[in-house]
């Protein structure tokens, strides 16, 4: 027995961001126009005294934005992307505090259309 490494084993290159990338695949993200997008939503809504506070999650396989009417209670809202979706039925969707899915698609200015309000005729 002798305490030399294996030479097969020795002789193999691995390109080191390669590497990282399959060990640990950087978290989902929304990036600068998509949160300018949600924010906006959020800001209205948030003027209009609906909305009080927000968590933003990224983890691997998606980014959740959470809205809040309190901070201690279970969102209201979640806007989610889910890249894996994307090919499909979209990657964006908004999501009820119930768990029911309101609006999924490609882009994301069209799914947060679900908060727009429906104009109601008043009669006086």
């Amino acid at each position: 027995m002798t305490d030399q490494p294996d030479l097969q084993a020795s002789n193999v290159v691995v390109d080191l961001r390669e590497y990282r990338s399959s060990k640990d695949p950087l978290p989902v993200t929304f990036d600068r126009r998509e949160l300018d997008a949600i924010l906006w939503v959020y800001g209205r809504m948030v003027g209009e005294g609906a909305w009080r506070d927000y968590a933003i999650d990224h983890m691997r396989d998606r980014a959740v934005f959470s809205i809040f009417k309190r901070s201690g209670e279970m969102p209201l809202y979640r806007i989610e992307k889910d890249p894996k979706l994307a090919a499909k039925q979209g990657a964006y969707s908004v999501i009820n505090q119930h768990g029911t899915i309101l609006k999924r698609g490609h882009e994301l200015k069209q799914v947060l259309k679900v908060f727009d309000k429906v104009l109601r005729l008043v009669e006086t």
